[in-house]
């Protein structure tokens, strides 16, 4: 399945083929909109001049790629602070995955198993791990025994709650609209 996260051709393109991008791009997926988040990993490419890797973001100088996604437009609304977070999260998989990240989701026993690596990635807390495991499940074909127990609400059916469920614009209005059903609801309690 091609993802459409980015909702740019180019952008979803690499989300699809390239398990960093994706991970980058979760990564991103804070305070700013879903769409610049996902097309991130795609920008930085572009600046690097080719595919992201693992070994490269990691030894990147550390200046350098802050400069690299501060650069107009820049990729994230905090860019420093979300370099470190990006060159964090590309050295764990270096050490831990021989720079592979694929090797996350290939190698989980089951959704526990699964969903605990991704805890264990800089920078992605509860909600972001099981999202990104409704993502696996949903978009990607990655389903080991307990996906749905593990992604929590976003591994429910047929639910428009993340971008585990945007495939397309219709898809990605229903996510936003049942966001902003849950802020109204928490804002009257």
């Amino acid at each position: 399945m091609r993802i459409q996260l980015a909702q740019r051709a180019e952008a979803d393109e690499l989300l699809s083929r390239s398990p960093l991008a994706l991970l980058v791009g979760m990564l991103l997926d804070q305070q700013i909109p879903m769409e610049w988040a996902f097309t991130g990993p795609y920008t930085i490419s572009e600046r690097l001049g080719h595919d992201l890797t693992a070994e490269e973001i990691a030894s990147y100088d550390p200046e350098a790629f802050a400069a690299l996604l501060a650069g107009k437009p820049a990729v994230h609304r905090y860019p420093k602070s979300m370099a470190a977070r990006v060159q964090q999260l590309a050295a764990h998989l270096v050490e831990h995955y021989d720079g592979a990240p694929e090797r996350i989701w290939a190698d989980s026993a089951n959704g526990a198993e699964l969903l605990k690596r991704l805890l264990e990635l800089p920078g992605y807390g509860k909600q972001k791990a099981q999202i990104f495991v409704a993502l696996l499940g949903k978009q990607l074909g990655v389903r080991p025994s307990g996906w749905r127990e593990a992604a929590g609400p976003y591994g429910e059916e047929g639910s428009y709650r993340s971008v585990a469920d945007v495939v397309d614009a219709d898809s990605l209005g229903r996510v936003r609209a049942t966001k902003q059903e849950a802020k109204k609801a928490a804002k009257a309690k």
